[in-house]
C-alpha cells in the first residue's frame, strides 16, 4: 500500500537526517499491521525541545516539553478502522489520518536512557503516534493503556 508520508523539519540544525527515512518504515509498518486497507496520509514535523513545547502548551495547555504529539483528524475506534468515517485528500483521495510531531532531541536523549538508541526510539514514538491517530489511547492505566502497549509490542517486534 502507498501511503502519503510527510516528513518536514521545523529548524534546518536538528541532525539525524536518517529520521525521515526510519519514520516512514516504523508508520508502514504500523499501518500494516493494523490492516488498514486504502492509502492514508500523515504529516510530521520534526523539532526541538522549544518547538515542542511551545504547540503542547498552545494545543494542550501542558506547558512542558514532551517527546511526541498526535492530532487525529477523525474519530476512530481502536482496532475497527472505516475509511468511510474518514476525512480524504480532496486530491488523492487518501485519507488524512493527522499530524504528528517528533522531539528529536528528546528522542535521542529517551533512546540513550532507554539503552535502545536514537533509531529504535523514532520508530517507537512514530508507531505510538500512529496509533493514536487510528483511535488508540492511553488516558489513564486500564485496559485502553493495555490494549495500545499490546500493539506496540507487536508492531516493533517485541
Amino acid at each position: 500500500m502507498e501511503h502519503e508520508i510527510y516528513v518536514s523539519r521545523e529548524k534546518k540544525n536538528l541532525g539525524h537526517r536518517n529520521a525521515a527515512a526510519l519514520i516512514k518504515k516504523a508508520v508502514n509498518m504500523a499501518l500494516d499491521a493494523e490492516q488498514i486497507p486504502v492509502p492514508c496520509l500523515i504529516s510530521v514535523m520534526l523539532t526541538d525541545e522549544e518547538g515542542i513545547r511551545r504547540v503542547n502548551r498552545d494545543f494542550r495547555g501542558i506547558d512542558r516539553a514532551t517527546d511526541v504529539l498526535s492530532f487525529p483528524l477523525n474519530e476512530l475506534s481502536p482496532g475497527a478502522f472505516d475509511p468511510e468515517l474518514c476525512e480524504r485528500d480532496p486530491e488523492t483521495g487518501a485519507v488524512m489520518l493527522g499530524d504528528m510531531m517528533i522531539s528529536l532531541p528528546r528522542c535521542e536523549a529517551q533512546g540513550e536512557e532507554f539503552g535502545h538508541g536514537f533509531e529504535r526510539e523514532i520508530m517507537y514514538l512514530s508507531v505510538h503516534s500512529v496509533l493514536h491517530l487510528l483511535g488508540y489511547d492511553h488516558v489513564d492505566e486500564g485496559e485502553m493503556k493495555r490494549q495500545m502497549r499490546q500493539r506496540e509490542k507487536f508492531i516493533m517486534g517485541d
